[in-house]
């Protein structure tokens, strides 16, 4: 009996499957083999790829849209600073009688008999029924020593 058992032990284990249709490494096959795996559908790489490219310039056309309201926001301040250094030379070329103080408003003003130009402190409004000059523009100093305009304009 002990020989029996032997005998059974050293016996060589014969697989009645069929070599052809046994994988060595079922866990690589790129589908189910067992009825209990889960499913394995093959990639639709176009639609991957289509929604890749989707998203791609979706990302790109946000960026651009951003990027373009910043240079839009540039080109903003270099009008007004340009317009601040214009009007700033008007008014410094202009008659000034008084020390302008900053973050006043002061009024420009031009003659109507030689043209020539006049920073004043009254306003349009103020001048009663006669106003000698053609107001210009209302501005205020700033810390930098240019003008802002507040209302009116060159």
């Amino acid at each position: 009996m002990v020989e029996d058992t032997y005998k059974e032990k050293n016996e060589a284990f014969v697989n009645p499957i069929d070599k052809t249709k046994v994988a060595e490494n079922p866990g690589l096959l790129p589908y189910a083999h067992t009825s209990g795996s889960a499913v394995i559908r093959p990639e639709d790489k176009g639609r991957i790829r289509g929604n890749a490219m989707t998203a791609m310039y979706d990302q790109t056309d946000r960026q651009m849209e951003q990027l373009q309201k910043q240079m839009e926001t540039l080109v903003n301040q270099a009008r007004s600073l340009n317009e601040r250094m214009q009007i700033s030379e008007l008014i410094y070329q202009a008659e000034v009688p008084f020390q302008p103080v900053i973050h006043h408003i002061y009024h420009l003003y031009q003659r109507h008999s030689d043209g020539g130009r006049l920073l004043s402190m009254i306003a349009p409004n103020e001048w009663g029924r006669r106003n000698p000059y053609e107001h210009l523009a209302t501005v205020r100093l700033l810390g930098d020593h240019t003008w802002e305009v507040m209302g009116g304009g060159v």
